[in-house]
């Protein structure tokens, strides 16, 4: 019986061995799997306008949750340099970008083949910020005040275009490059009033118990409510690879309508992704921020071509470009629509 006993004992043993080095050879099998299925994604990048922030979220939502991956891409997301990120998506250094439309028109008036192929917000949330304490109600009350630009020509003519509906003078008003500074502490030193997105700086001026007058563009100007910000690629991306410009618009629809429905969830995938952010701005600005990226549009990212049109003939008008932009040549709907289908 010892015999005996000793024998079960081994055989038991040899099979548990067996199972555990058949075990270990599934996992390496299923890693070695997950890496292959790694380098079949299709690599891209995506550079930003500016650092990271809740209007970029449905694309950290894609990334996060697999959507990306689910299309057969592995996404790299690029924070902006010196260089236009129009420039490097029109060159084709990277296949897809964060603009706006007032620099993707300007970009189409230079021959730099851009195309916007996705609206993140459907209504432009800009506008003038001022200080309470420093009495501007209206845009006529920036008549005698200092203005602190960004420094682009195209300043000046939106500014003429908010006051002249109240007989406001943009000569009046005195126009000093800040560039992006800190606005709080350069409206309380440097300048009277700046212009902002409310859907950042705006809720910033709330997190931090600032007490600001916010003046909406659109309010005074419908003829700049433009889509700022919305998602570029470039004329031979979309010719010559529009398998792979499909497959990243269904993941970022798909974010997108994630961020929609989960903001508070939303909030904490861009937290986790970029720490270096303050977290009760980024929670109260995507709760704001939400229900706007689609708002009354059919479906997330669709833009109106007549808007397209307008802005493209206020920029022609006011001489800051000098040929007529083909408003349908300088966006699309086609992959937001078939990412529906």
């Amino acid at each position: 019986m010892k015999f005996s006993y000793k024998v079960l004992l081994l055989s038991l043993f040899t099979l548990l061995l067996v199972a555990c080095q058949g075990e270990e050879k599934s996992k390496d099998s299923e890693g070695q799997s997950n890496s292959e299925s790694q380098e079949d994604l299709k690599k891209v990048q995506l550079f930003l306008d500016w650092t990271p922030n809740t209007n970029h979220s449905g694309i950290y939502v894609a990334k996060d949750q697999g959507y990306f991956e689910e299309e057969g891409l592995d996404v790299d997301i690029m924070l902006p340099g010196e260089v236009r990120t129009e420039q490097i998506v029109a060159t084709g250094k990277a296949e897809f970008g964060i603009s706006f439309q007032t620099q993707v028109t300007q970009a189409r008036a230079e021959n730099i083949p851009v195309v916007s192929i996705a609206a993140i917000i459907q209504q432009n949330t800009g506008g003038y910020y001022t200080p309470t304490d420093k009495g501007i109600k209206t845009p006529k009350d920036f008549e005698g005040r200092v203005y602190g630009a960004y420094g682009s020509d195209l300043e000046k003519s939106m500014l003429q275009a908010v006051m002249k509906k109240e007989g406001g003078d943009a000569e009046k008003v005195d126009m000093v490059q800040v560039g992006n500074t800190d606005y709080f502490i350069a409206t309380k030193r440097d300048v009277d009033f700046v212009n902002i997105f409310y859907a950042w700086t705006g809720i910033e001026g709330e997190v931090r118990g600032a007490d600001m007058h916010f003046i909406k563009t659109i309010d005074y100007a419908p003829e700049l409510n433009t889509y700022s910000p919305v998602i570029i690629t470039n004329e031979e991306m979309i010719e010559q690879d529009p398998e792979t410009v499909q497959a990243f618009v269904t993941a970022v629809l798909k974010g997108y309508e994630y961020a929609i429905e989960n903001p508070q969830k939303t909030a904490d995938i861009l937290i986790a992704e970029e720490p270096d952010l303050n977290p009760e701005l980024v929670k109260r600005s995507q709760e704001w921020l939400s229900p706007l990226y689609q708002e009354d549009a059919p479906v997330w990212g669709t833009q109106e071509e007549k808007r397209w049109v307008d802005y493209a003939k206020f920029m022609y008008d006011e001489n800051i470009i000098d040929v007529e932009v083909d408003a349908s040549a300088a966006f699309t709907n086609q992959f937001i629509e078939n990412a529906k289908k």
